[in-house]
């Protein structure tokens, strides 16, 4: 895993979230809450944009551990606000805002965050593995 610059991923995330045509209204997203308390908010998944990928933000608290965890799919993500501490494989990584990073299976993977959490844009392809986290954490009213 390396970082990659914030004009690299804005050329990524226009290739690969938007199809031929459509939006998405954020207030119409489902929001989803992990159990460490972490959100995630699907925004273009297979309701929209079919199985081939998903987009969504994600909001990790502050002083947060993910744990140690894998993905069937490779993960990107665009860091908005805070600091994400991106560990890949036991090698950390401190993505600030504007930076990017991303794993592919089978990397093992574990988020941090210090005092001021973090805000992110993930993109998972294909898009099933957006899915299958929110299935495991509780959708928000």
């Amino acid at each position: 895993m390396k970082p990659i610059h914030a004009f690299a991923t804005a050329a990524l995330i226009g290739a690969i979230a938007l199809p031929t045509a459509g939006a998405q209204n954020a207030q119409n997203s489902p929001v989803y809450r992990s159990p460490g308390g972490s959100t995630l908010k699907l925004m273009l998944d297979d309701r929209n944009v079919g199985g081939e990928v998903t987009v969504g933000e994600m909001t990790f608290p502050p002083n947060s551990d993910s744990g140690d965890h894998k993905h069937g799919a490779i993960e990107m993500f665009y860091v908005v606000s805070g600091e994400l501490e991106h560990v890949v494989n036991g090698k950390s990584y401190f993505l600030k805002p504007g930076d990017a990073g991303y794993v592919k299976p089978p990397d093992t993977i574990r988020h941090k965050t210090g005092p001021a959490g973090a805000k992110v844009v993930v993109i998972w392809v294909p898009g099933d593995e957006g899915s299958k986290i929110a299935a495991r954490w509780k959708k928000e009213p």
